[in-house]
């Protein structure tokens, strides 16, 4: 009897031991099924949008956005675009730097319920941005009036170094304004750690051509290729912290963090050695520059890029950006 009622005790206890780690299996499974990685979407406008990107990461829960597209119509469009890949709702908005086709579109967001977050520096450069733009755009090309240019909107959340935005699955995705120039007078850039992406806004146009306007700086641009260089430098200390990071760009495609890196670096060396050489080679004629044929040179200078960089695409960046640079040489 004795034999019997130990041996019915063991398999009773045997029996429990199995349930209980069968219970504690299934729930490790479960808490993995409640914390999936999110996905990341890109939305790129017509070449009157100047080929601009944003980007959308869906959380599951909640999607995130990147740069809100030139006008409310961009905007808009990339809004459409992002409904077809989700259902989740769209509750952010961050701006990565003070470019038109970065905060342009942002009213549509806040239209549909969306937070628009920016560092303070990105928020104290946008009105003086604006009105520089609106006055090309309005009185020297007249692509616009003054009643069709995008309205200055107003970020609803600002931050001074850093900010972490909380989304409602647990994660968190890191903002840093490195506070330096690079395309613009400043840049932020996002930190996305499920994805090891780093999303940068038009710091990097990866194979693409960049903007060489340079910041609106006290209503004058004010390219620093040298400074840009230095934010670069930057952000790829920050990126060594994460081995197999990728970077997504405003222009150009995704590639590993250091190779684009150290390409944009490469490429804005060569960008400046360009110019300088062609200034150089006009002699006497350099004045040319800042007078009626100014935009035959442009053109020209376009021409040398694509002679430099046969790989490159968006070419007219040049030809319509570059005048910011050549006017700093001159």
């Amino acid at each position: 009897m004795k034999t019997t009622m130990n041996t019915q005790r063991w398999l009773l206890g045997a029996v429990l031991l199995i349930t209980s780690l069968f219970h504690v299996a299934c729930q490790t499974a479960v808490i993995r099924e409640e914390a999936p990685k999110g996905k990341l979407y890109s939305f790129k406008s017509d070449s009157q949008g100047f080929d601009t990107k944003n980007f959308f990461y869906d959380s599951g829960k909640e999607v995130v956005v990147f740069d809100s597209q030139f006008t409310g119509q961009y905007a808009e469009q990339s809004i459409a675009y992002i409904r077809k890949q989700t259902q989740s709702p769209i509750k952010y908005l961050v701006i990565t730097h003070p470019n038109p086709d970065k905060f342009n579109g942002l009213q549509a967001f806040q239209a549909i319920g969306a937070k628009v977050i920016a560092s303070k520096k990105t928020a104290a450069a946008m009105p003086g941005v604006h009105q520089y733009k609106k006055h090309y755009f309005v009185n020297i090309t007249k692509a616009f009036t003054d009643k069709t240019y995008p309205a200055l909107g107003t970020p609803d959340v600002t931050f001074d170094k850093e900010y972490s935005l909380e989304l409602s699955t647990g994660e968190s995705i890191t903002l840093t304004e490195l506070g330096t120039p690079g395309v613009s007078s400043n840049q932020t850039v996002a930190y996305i750690p499920s994805l090891k992406s780093y999303l940068v806004g038009d710091l990097i146009h990866h194979k693409a051509h960049a903007w060489l306007e340079g910041g609106i700086v006290n209503g004058k641009p004010l390219p620093n290729l040298k400074a840009w260089r230095s934010t670069l430098q930057t952000l790829a200390k920050q990126a060594e912290q994460t081995p197999g990071a990728v970077v997504f760009g405003g222009r150009g495609m995704n590639a590993p963090a250091q190779d684009a890196i150290t390409q944009q670096i490469q490429y804005l060396e060569k960008a400046e050695a360009t110019v300088e050489t062609y200034i150089q080679g006009l002699g006497e004629r350099k004045s040319e520059l800042s007078g009626d044929k100014a935009g035959e040179h442009y053109k020209a200078l376009m021409q040398a890029f694509e002679k430099a960089f046969p790989d490159y695409q968006l070419s007219y960046m040049i030809q319509y950006g570059v005048y910011g640079l050549v006017n700093a040489k001159l």
